[in-house]
């Protein structure tokens, strides 16, 4: 794989830390900016709004742009909008950086886009695998270690780390991105063409109500593991680590089944094992193995997923990839949303 790969890889780890991190330390942001909880959690909300509605607008506004640029620019607005976070002395200027870091999120697409680029077809789903990988470690390294940060040394570290992770991205990215690279862009007319094709349509879709169904659990997946089994904090702890783990064992392996056994295979193995795990996790109660053995076999087809998705989408229209994959993106956070609600 070119070594591009691994880079992008990283740069999403950066970007998945820090979307993410807030949400195990939402205790210590409300107490220090004397909000509830509960107004502490839409931090999560905005970012995620930010990023399925603007993320396209972004990857419209650089459709023309250079790749190098598009993707400094992406990853400077995340650390920046990581920066303004991080310093926030109210609710709102908090609000604010999240939106920011919602805009900066546009840079997963802008880099799938250069991977349909600059791999064979038939290494896409292990290319694709490998830079979304970065998305999967970050429930594994990201959020633990930036929540025992935040616990330690007070919320507003671990966000100042995530920042200066993205500044040495963006730096590494300057330095190691062709500044001729030519990857797909995105065009506003490109976006209209694609909209109106029914297989278009229907894969986002498929997305859209996959992580309403995921998500309607997942949402509260302490509560429903604690319902189902009596955990200490820490067998609690060590459960949801297990299906983090099983998130990138599934990302890899939704990659390499995704080359071996097409996209649509793939996903509809995927896709009955979800249905299969949703009907036993309760019947598991009482039985905390069975019950982790479930959610890990969850985890590998829930998170293997996404690579087949956009694989598909990459076939459908290779040249508007990016803003497909944007657009994916975007019905992933909706999905995310509605499966709360």
């Amino acid at each position: 794989m070119p070594r591009l790969l691994y880079l992008l890889t990283l740069c999403n780890l950066t970007i998945g830390t820090g979307a993410f991190v807030i949400n195990g330390i939402l205790g210590a942001v409300s107490t220090s900016l004397d909000v509830s909880v509960a107004a502490a959690g839409q931090s999560m909300t905005v970012y995620a709004l930010t990023t399925a509605l603007l993320g396209p607008i972004a990857l419209l506004f650089t459709g023309r742009w250079p790749r190098r640029r598009a993707l400094v620019l992406a990853m400077a607005l995340f650390g920046a909008g990581n920066l303004l976070s991080a310093l926030a002395p109210t609710l709102p200027i908090l609000l604010a950086g999240r939106a920011l870091m919602g805009v900066g999120a546009c840079f997963t697409p802008m880099g799938a886009g250069i991977v349909v680029a600059m791999v064979a077809p038939q290494q896409r789903g292990r290319a694709l695998a490998l830079v979304f990988l970065g998305m999967s470690l970050s429930y594994v390294i990201g959020m633990p270690i930036g929540a025992w940060l935040g616990l330690e040394y007070g919320w507003r570290m671990p966000v100042l780390g995530v920042a200066g992770a993205a500044a040495l991205c963006c730096m590494a990215l300057y330095r190691l991105v062709p500044r001729d690279m030519t990857a797909p862009g995105a065009t506003l007319s490109g976006a209209l063409g694609q909209l109106r094709r029914p297989a278009v349509l229907w894969t986002l879709a498929l997305t859209l109500v996959y992580f309403v169904a995921i998500f309607n659990v997942f949402a509260y997946i302490g509560p429903v593991l604690l319902a189902l089994n009596q955990m200490t904090n820490t067998q609690l702890s060590l459960a949801l680590m297990c299906f983090g783990l099983a998130g990138v064992a599934g990302t890899l392996l939704g990659g390499w089944a995704n080359d071996r056994f097409g996209a649509q295979t793939t996903l509809t193995l995927q896709l009955t094992l979800l249905a299969l795990m949703m009907v036993l996790v309760p019947l598991t109660q009482g039985q905390p193995l069975l019950t982790l053995m479930v959610f890990v076999v969850w985890g590998v087809a829930g998170f293997g997923m996404m690579v087949p998705q956009q694989s598909r989408l990459a076939l459908l229209a290779p040249q508007s990839a990016p803003l497909l994959m944007s657009l994916n993106t975007s019905m992933l956070y909706c999905g995310m949303a509605l499966g709360a609600v």
